[in-house]
């Protein structure tokens, strides 16, 4: 037996769907944020249709985020970096200290 669509029952197309997701998920958008962003892209749906498909699918879009980011550190040669620094402060002299990557 094959997996559908997940989108499969919805009137909605499916980029519909994702566009609101990722603005829900990536940029921190209030439900009636994405409501009118959507409909500013001559979209007309209710922030509670918003919540409903976040609560559908919102599972779903975080874990293909977080699996390309983890493939993404994966196949980078990415290292930790360290800046650091000795400072005089008050005539005591001070270690900083920030990681970076």
């Amino acid at each position: 037996m094959t997996k559908g669509s997940p989108f499969r029952y919805f009137e909605a197309r499916h980029e519909v769907i994702q566009r609101a997701m990722i603005m829900y998920i990536r940029v921190p958008l209030v439900l009636r944020s994405v409501e009118g962003l959507q409909y500013e892209h001559s979209i007309d749906i209710c922030h509670e249709t918003v919540r409903f498909w976040w609560l559908r699918f919102g599972p779903m879009f975080a874990s293909e985020i977080r699996k390309r980011r983890v493939e993404g550190l994966r196949s980078s040669h990415w290292r930790w970096q360290l800046d650091e620094m000795f400072v005089k402060i008050s005539g005591e002299p001070d270690y900083l200290w920030r990681r970076r990557l």
